[in-house]
């Protein structure tokens, strides 16, 4: 069973940037939809980006287009996030996660329902 594993997390200062990982062992994340996701103190989670299972369409949440890059390399099974311009907002546990099926249309990955394997998190701090 595939496993996830975020990477690169750390505290940061406002306008900063993080670049996180997110490396699966056990499966593939070929063929399949990737997303981020995060969850702030005494927040639901929410989505923040999402890449189709060739890297060619990607998606993000208004509060971090523009800032955000969402990659993958699946030569490595990983999957990325690139983060500049990080607002003390932007704090959060980071989750990565891969579609629940290849045939979820793309446009549902906004959604946490669509995805059924999720890493254990990693924690970015963005101080002011």
């Amino acid at each position: 069973q595939v496993q996830l594993v975020e990477s690169g997390g750390g505290l940061v200062q406002a306008g900063g940037s993080l670049r996180l990982s997110c490396a699966a062992s056990g499966g593939t994340l070929s063929g399949y939809v990737m997303g981020w996701f995060r969850q702030a103190p005494g927040k639901e989670r929410e989505f923040v980006a999402y890449i189709s299972s060739s890297g060619g369409s990607t998606y993000y949440a208004d509060s971090v287009t523009g800032r955000f890059t969402i990659s993958r390399d699946n030569a490595k099974n990983t999957v990325y996030l690139q983060m500049n311009s990080l607002k003390p907002e932007d704090t959060a546990v980071y989750y990565c996660a891969r579609s629940r099926s290849r045939f979820v249309a793309f446009s549902a990955h906004s959604y946490a329902g669509s995805y059924d394997t999720w890493g254990q998190g990693t924690q970015v701090t963005v101080s002011s």
